[in-house]
């Protein structure tokens, strides 16, 4: 007898899997794109973004902590100093749009598959990996000073995150 993969027991097929697992570290990517930045800032967005991720780990929804217990042994633990590849996607803007229509599908399949509580969770934390990478570095200004925090595309960006979260 072969013993079944986590996501299996909880219910979830290897697409559905493939959805949630691969969506927060999309949010991050989305989130950083969603204004340019220098590779610095960008790094410290990626950085932000992936620290919420691995903390997820200790989650106390199950759901989430092996998502994110997943993430991180791909991408790199972010406490033994790795640092996951800076993605920086060729249109931003479809991309942002694409990770809001995957958000959304998500939120249906939660919505069908998983415990309200996980899937509350779930969709906090993706929420909460967004604000970690918006707020990480300020954007514009000179020599740090006089930047926005938080610019237009990127608040638009989270907005339309959290919406697709909760239709």
């Amino acid at each position: 007898m072969t013993e079944l993969p986590l996501y299996a027991t909880l219910g979830f097929t290897d697409p559905e899997w493939g959805l949630l697992v691969g969506l927060p570290q999309s949010v991050l990517v989305a989130a950083s794109a969603a204004s340019p930045d220098s590779t610095r800032k960008t790094r410290a967005e990626s950085a932000a973004g992936l620290d919420v991720i691995a903390d997820a780990r200790a989650s106390a929804s199950t759901l989430v902590s092996a998502i994110a217990n997943e993430i991180v042994a791909e991408v790199g633990d972010p406490e033994l100093g790795e640092e996951a590849p800076v993605i920086e996607p060729g249109d931003p803007a479809a991309y942002a749009r694409d990770v809001v229509g995957r958000a959304a599908e998500a939120n249906a399949l939660l919505a069908a598959k998983a415990a309200p509580a996980d899937a509350e969770t779930y969709r906090h934390w993706l929420v909460e990996v967004a604000e970690s990478v918006v707020g990480a570095a300020s954007s514009g200004g000179v020599l740090g000073i006089g930047g926005e925090t938080v610019t237009p595309s990127e608040r638009a960006f989270r907005d339309d995150l959290a919406k697709a979260l909760t239709a």
